[in-house]
């Protein structure tokens, strides 16, 4: 079980990218994440984007959104949550970055078809698509944690 100050740490992340390295008194990292963070979610409109999404405007959503700077948004964001966890002392074993990665991979993913790929019918957007791509991330990135670890010992 991963340390509680780890734990916090990567909370805070999920909450707002950059905040678990200025609690890791990785300061100079933080500020970074915390204005690629700003930019991408100026530039892409994001916030905008989400409020539309939840109020079940997708088509205003896909709209208001500007694809070329929200993808860059999925990387930044699992990194900070994998850098300010691994810092804290978290993610001991091996390969436990994997589900971070393969969730970054999976919602940039989702998000590059979220304006056209319905499912069930539903067009869920770059948001709730998205969000959605989080499961299948994190369990490819637990599967092949799970692969490597049996293949290396």
């Amino acid at each position: 079980m991963a340390d509680k100050g780890a734990v916090e740490k990567l909370l805070w992340s999920i909450a707002f990218p950059g905040f678990g390295q200025l609690l890791n008194k990785k300061y100079f990292k933080g500020i970074m994440v915390i204005f690629l963070e700003i930019l991408i979610n100026l530039q892409g409109h994001l916030n905008n984007v989400v409020v539309l999404s939840y109020h079940g405007k997708i088509e205003q959503a896909i709209q208001e959104a500007d694809y070329q700077w929200i993808l860059f948004y999925p990387c930044v964001y699992f990194f900070a949550m994998w850098d300010a966890y691994k810092d804290a002392g978290g993610g001991k074993r091996a390969f436990s970055f994997l589900p971070f990665v393969f969730s970054a991979y999976f919602v940039t993913f989702a998000c590059m078809f979220s304006s056209e790929l319905t499912l069930f019918g539903v067009l869920l957007g770059p948001i709730w698509l998205s969000t959605l791509g989080i499961i299948p991330g994190v369990i490819v990135g637990f599967i092949l944690q799970t692969i490597l670890l049996k293949a290396t010992n």
